[in-house]
C-alpha cells in the first residue's frame, strides 16, 4: 500500500504520526521495556482504525502509552554500590510516552508533564512533540533532571528509525557487571575508552546514561564481525 494513499493534509498527517508512533515503540522495545510484538508492529490500516477520529484526523490522546522495564533492563540499570548505598536497586522503572498536541512548547508544558510523571509514579517520561522546544523550555527541562528523567523528541526526527539504516552498526548497552569485566579484561580505566556523547542520535535512541558503556558491533570483509566499546559522556 502507498503510504500516502491520499493527497489531503489529514492523510499525510496520519502517515507521519503512524511512522513516529511506530519508531517510538521500536525505541522503547530496543531499550528493553516490555512490549508485545503486536504493539510494536502495527500496520497503517490498523493505526487508522484504532487512533483516528471519524473525520480522519489522529486523536493524539490515544497515542499515549506506558511500559514496564524487563528483567534484563533492570539488571543493566543497577548503579555501582557506594558507601551510602552498598546494595543499590535498579535505576529504572515504568516509562510514560506522550504525544503532545500543543502548538507551542514551553515551560508550562514541561512543568505539567513533570508533575504528571511524578504524581503517577513513573520513573521516566518521553515527550513527543511536533514543535521545537523554546530556549526557556530547554532550561526548564534541565532544572527538573534531579527529580525525574524526561526526554523530548520531535515527531520529524522519528519518521525513520535511524538504527535500521544499513550504515548504523548494532549497539548493545552493557550491564554494570559486563562493563567491569571488560575493563578488567583489557586492564583499562573507563576514561581510557573511546567516547560517545549522550546527545548522539543512537545514544538518545537507546537512552544511554553517562558512564554507561555500549558495545558496537560492525561487519568487516576480513574479520567478519568485530566489536568496539564506547563510554557515554
Amino acid at each position: 500500500m502507498d503510504d500516502f494513499g491520499g493527497n489531503d493534509a489529514k492523510s499525510k498527517e496520519v502517515v507521519r504520526l503512524w511512522r513516529a508512533w511506530r519508531t517510538v515503540h521500536e525505541m522503547i522495545a530496543d531499550r528493553e521495556y516490555e512490549l508485545s510484538e503486536d504493539e510494536v508492529k502495527i500496520s497503517l490500516d490498523r493505526f487508522r482504525e484504532e487512533y483516528c477520529s471519524p473525520d480522519g484526523s489522529v486523536n493524539r490522546a490515544k497515542l499515549n502509552f506506558s511500559a514496564r522495564p524487563s528483567e534484563s533492563m533492570m539488571r543493566k540499570s543497577v548503579p555501582a554500590p557506594t558507601a551510602a548505598n552498598p546494595n543499590p536497586g535498579p535505576d529504572c522503572g515504568p516509562v510514560w510516552v506522550e504525544f503532545l498536541s500543543d502548538k507551542t512548547f514551553g515551560i508550562q508544558q514541561i512543568r505539567a508533564f513533570a508533575k504528571y510523571i511524578i504524581t503517577n509514579n513513573y520513573k521516566a517520561g518521553i515527550m513527543v512533540c511536533h514543535v521545537a522546544l523554546s530556549s526557556a523550555a530547554r532550561k526548564s527541562l534541565v532544572s527538573v533532571e534531579n527529580m525525574v528523567k524526561i526526554e523530548c523528541f520531535l515527531e520529524d526526527d522519528l519518521l525513520v528509525n535511524i538504527t535500521h539504516h544499513e550504515l548504523v552498526p548494532k549497539h548493545v548497552v552493557l550491564s554494570r557487571e559486563e562493563k567491569a569485566a571488560l575493563l578488567k579484561r583489557y586492564r583499562l580505566k573507563e576514561t581510557q575508552l573511546p567516547r560517545i556523547l549522550s546527545k548522539d542520535p543512537v545514544a538518545r535512541y537507546l537512552g544511554l546514561q553517562r558512564s554507561q558503556v555500549v558495545k558496537i558491533i560492525r561487519t568487516s570483509e576480513t574479520a567478519g564481525r568485530y566489536a568496539s566499546y564506547r563510554l557515554c559522556v
